[in-house]
C-alpha cells in the first residue's frame, strides 16, 4: 500500500512516498542537492555530510538528506506538514564548512587532473564552498594503488566517498576493495594489493567524483570541451547498451555510457568502453584483388567490377557478421536472394526458428529481471556473455531471487544451484511439477551455449516447454549484436551455414568467427583485416559501427539506432552505400539511393523495425519436442576480451586476455 506524506520543501508543498529520502524528495521538486558519496544505484552511506538541509522542529542541526526518509519527519505543532529548507543561513553555513573539510587535503592538481572539466568536487567547490583556506599545514598524501590496466589512481585526491568500494561490492560482485584505518589515517585501499577481477570494473571511474580514479588508456590525451559527443549504441554484446562515443577530429577518444533503465541502467562492460584502440589497428582502408594467391591494393570500380564478374552466373550466397547493421543486412539480402541465393546470419550454427520471433527473442524484457523471484540459466553465462545484464541478474539474486545454472560450472559473481552441465538436467526438470514455481514471477535465460549444437532445436523446444510449465517469462541470450535484427528481416535458410558455403560465391559481410572452407570464391565486406579477409579474394572495406548510421536490436527484441561518431579511414564506405554501387555493377540496382530510403523500405517490409526503443510483444509459439544429446553445453564464448575483429585489433583487450588467462593458471607453491 503506498503511504503518501505531504511536506513542505523551500516553500513549496509536495505529495511524495514515505519511503523516500529527503534527498529524493528534493529531486522531485526540481530543488538540486550538492553530493558526493550518495548514488541512486548503491546503497546509502551517508558518509560524505554535502548533503545536509534544515528539517524545521526537527534538532537544531543540519540533517543528511541522503540517510532521513519523508517518514521520519515530525509534523508541526498543529499536524502542519513537515518543513525541509535546502538554502536557510544553516545549511549555506554546514555546506561551506564540509567543503573547507574536503579540501584540507585535497592537492591542487587541477591543471593537471585528467578529471578537470567533468569533477564534481571542482563545481561544488565553485558553487557551494568559500574563497579561501584557513589551513596552512603540510596536505597528507597517500600512495596510489595498482588495480590493473583500465583504471588509473591518484588516491591523495580521494575524499573517501567509498561509491567504487560499495559498487564492486554490490554490482559487480567482487570484494576486493574496502577501507581501512580511521581519522587521517584512513584510505580505500586493495585487499592485498590486488588488482580487479571484474568484467565492470571501468564505470568506478564514472562513479569517482573527483579524480582518483581515471581512465588509464585516455589519460592525458584530450580534456571534456575539446571532444564532439554522439549519442550511439554498443556492438560488443547483444544487450545493445546505450554510449556516448567522443571524438577528437577523426579519433574515437573514449566511450561512455548513457542511462537507459530499460537496458543498461548507467553502466557497460569494459569491453564497451574500453575497445576504442581496436578501431584504430589493423583497419582495411583500400580494396584489395587476390591475384597468384597475393592480395593486390585496387580502385574501387575495379574491385567493384571484378566482384559483379565474379557473381554473374554463378550460385552465390551470403553470410551476415556479429557487428552488421540491419539496414547492411536487409541490402545484402535482397541483393543476392535477386541473384538467386540464399542469406544466412546464424554464423555460429544456432538453431534458431525462422519467423518464430518468441523462438529467436522470447517474451520477457530485460527490466523483468529486476523484479523476478525464480531465474533459471541454460547453457549461458551471462557473467561473460552479457555483464551488465548479469550485473542486473545479482541485483535481482540481492533482493532474493532463486538463481539455477544449467552449463559448465562458472563463476557468476553470485550464489546459484548448479543443477548439472548438460540437457539431461531439462528432461528431469520437465517431469517435476512446478507448482510453487508457477505461483511467482520468473523467467528462463537460453544461451547460445545450448543452442548452437546439432540438437539446439531441441533444447530450444525443451527450454519452451519448461517455460510453459512453470509459467515463466522466456528470453534468448545472444552474443551477437546483429543477430536479432537479421533473424527479423528472414537472413535465414534451411541448411543454415552449410547452404552457404555450398555456392560458387560467398559474399561474406563481416563473419570473422568461424572459417569458410577451400572451394567458393569469397568477396569480403568489412573493416578488419581478420579471419574473413584473410580467406577473402575480393575485399571491399567498409565502415565500423562508430563510422556509420545504423539500426541495432538488442537481444530482448528491442530496435535501437546507432549514429556515425566519426568518419571510416581512407577509401572505406559505408556498408549500405558498398552493396548499392555493387547491384548497379550486377545489373541488378537496388531501389533505394539514400540510408532514409533504404529504412522505408526496410520498415515498410518489418514493420516492428519503425518503434525505435520500443519492445513489440511476441506471440507466443511453443515448437515440437525431439530428442536430445547427451553432451554437455559448451561455453558461448571463450575469451571475452577477444570475441570480434574489433577487439582482437585492440591491444588493451589483449593485454586483458594475458592478465585473465595468467590470473585463470594456478600459481606454484615456492618450495
Amino acid at each position: 500500500m503506498s503511504d503518501i506524506r505531504k511536506i513542505i520543501i523551500d516553500g513549496k508543498e509536495v505529495e511524495v512516498e514515505g519511503a523516500m529520502t529527503l534527498i529524493q524528495a528534493c529531486e522531485e521538486v526540481g530543488v538540486e542537492i550538492p553530493r558526493f558519496c550518495y548514488h541512486e544505484r548503491l546503497s546509502i552511506a551517508g558518509n560524505c555530510r554535502m548533503c545536509l538541509v534544515e528539517v524545521v522542529g526537527g534538532p537544531p542541526k543540519p540533517a543528511a538528506s541522503c540517510a532521513m526518509q519523508v517518514r521520519d519527519l515530525r509534523p508541526g505543532p498543529e499536524g502542519q506538514p513537515p518543513v525541509v529548507k535546502t538554502n536557510s543561513p544553516m545549511v549555506k553555513k554546514a555546506r561551506e564548512g564540509v567543503m573547507e573539510f574536503l579540501l584540507i587535503n585535497h592537492p591542487l592538481d587541477c591543471p593537471i587532473c585528467d578529471q578537470g572539466g567533468e569533477c564534481d568536487l571542482q563545481d561544488q567547490a565553485m558553487a557551494y564552498g568559500v574563497d579561501f583556506s584557513r589551513y596552512r599545514e603540510p596536505k597528507r598524501a597517500t600512495e596510489d594503488l595498482d588495480l590493473g590496466p583500465l583504471v588509473e589512481t591518484h588516491m591523495t585526491r580521494c575524499i573517501s566517498c567509498t561509491r567504487c568500494v560499495r559498487f564492486t561490492t554490490e554490482v559487480a560482485g567482487i570484494h576486493q576493495m574496502g577501507q581501512t584505518g580511521r581519522g587521517e589515517d584512513a584510505e580505500i585501499t586493495a585487499y592485498l594489493g590486488q588488482t580487479l577481477d571484474s568484467n565492470l570494473q571501468g564505470n568506478i571511474i564514472d562513479l569517482c567524483p573527483v579524480g582518483a580514479l581515471v581512465s588509464k588508456p585516455y589519460a592525458f590525451t584530450a580534456r571534456p570541451w575539446e571532444l564532439s559527443k554522439t549519442e550511439s549504441i554498443d556492438v560488443m554484446d547483444a544487450l545493445g547498451s546505450n554510449i556516448r562515443v567522443d571524438t577528437k577530429g577523426r579519433e574515437v577518444m573514449r566511450m561512455l555510457p548513457r542511462n537507459h533503465d530499460g537496458v543498461n541502467e548507467e553502466w557497460i562492460s569494459d569491453k564497451t568502453r574500453f575497445v576504442w584502440d581496436g578501431l584504430r589497428r589493423q583497419r582495411l582502408d583500400t580494396p584489395y584483388i587476390r591475384e597468384n594467391g597475393k592480395l593486390r591494393k585496387a580502385e574501387w570500380p575495379e574491385a567493384l567490377a571484378a566482384a559483379a564478374a565474379a557473381m554473374k552466373g554463378k550460385k552465390v550466397a551470403g553470410l551476415i557478421g556479429d557487428l552488421v547493421p540491419v539496414e547492411a543486412a536487409f541490402a545484402l539480402k535482397q541483393m543476392i536472394e535477386g541473384q538467386g541465393g540464399v542469406v544466412e546470419c546464424r554464423t555460429d550454427g544456432a538453431k534458431l526458428p525462422a519467423g518464430n520471433r518468441s523462438g529467436y527473442v522470447g517474451t520477457a524484457t530485460i527490466e523483468d529481471i529486476d523484479t523476478a523471484k525464480a531465474i533459471m540459466l541454460i547453457g549461458t553465462n551471462p557473467a561473460v556473455e552479457a555483464p551488465v545484464l548479469n550485473a542486473r541478474i545479482r541485483k535481482a539474486w540481492s533482493r532474493g531471487a532463486d538463481i539455477g545454472h544449467v552449463g559448465p560450472a562458472a563463476d557468476l559473481t553470485y550464489d546459484h544451484a548448479h543443477l548439472g552441465d548438460g540437457p539431461s538436467v531439462l528432461t528431469d526438470l520437465l517431469k517435476r511439477d512446478h507448482s510453487n514455481v508457477a505461483e511467482k514471477k520468473s523467467i528462463i535465460i537460453v544461451g547460445m551455449g545450448a543452442l548452437a549444437r546439432e540438437d539446439g532445436a531441441a533444447v530450444l523446444a525443451s527450454a519452451m516447454a519448461l517455460a510453459e510449465a512453470t509459467k515463466s517469462g522466456f528470453m534468448v541470450l545472444h552474443t551477437a549484436a546483429s543477430r536479432v535484427g537479421a533473424m527479423d528481416i528472414g537472413a535465414v535458410t534451411e541448411g543454415g551455414v552449410g547452404d552457404v558455403v555450398s555456392a560458387d560465391v560467398v559474399y561474406n559481410l563481416g563473419a570473422d568467427e568461424g572459417d569458410i572452407p577451400a572451394g567458393p570464391f569469397v568477396i569480403y565486406q568489412g573493416s578488419h583485416g581478420d579471419r574473413g579477409a584473410h580467406r577473402a579474394d575480393i575485399i571491399l572495406p567498409a565502415a565500423a559501427y562508430t563510422e556509420e548510421a545504423g539500426l541495432f536490436v538488442n537481444t530482448e527484441g528491442r530496435p535501437q539506432l546507432a549514429a556515425r561518431a566519426s568518419f571510416a579511414p581512407g577509401q572505406a564506405k559505408e556498408n549500405w552505400a558498398i552493396l548499392r554501387a555493387l547491384s548497379a555493377e550486377i545489373g541488378a540496382t537496388l531501389p533505394f539511393d539514400s540510408l532514409a530510403a533504404l529504412r522505408k523500405a526496410l520498415v515498410a517490409d518489418v514493420p516492428h523495425l519503425g518503434k525505435i526503443d520500443k519492445v513489440p510483444a511476441n506471440e507466443w509459439t511453443p515448437l515440437a519436442q525431439a530428442k536430445m544429446g547427451s553432451a554437455a553445453f559448451q561455453p558461448a564464448i571463450a575469451d571475452f576480451y577477444l570475441s570480434n575483429p574489433i577487439a582482437r585489433a585492440s591491444q588493451l583487450m589483449a593485454e586483458l586476455s594475458a592478465n585473465a588467462k595468467a590470473r585463470r593458471e594456478a600459481p606454484l607453491a615456492a618450495e
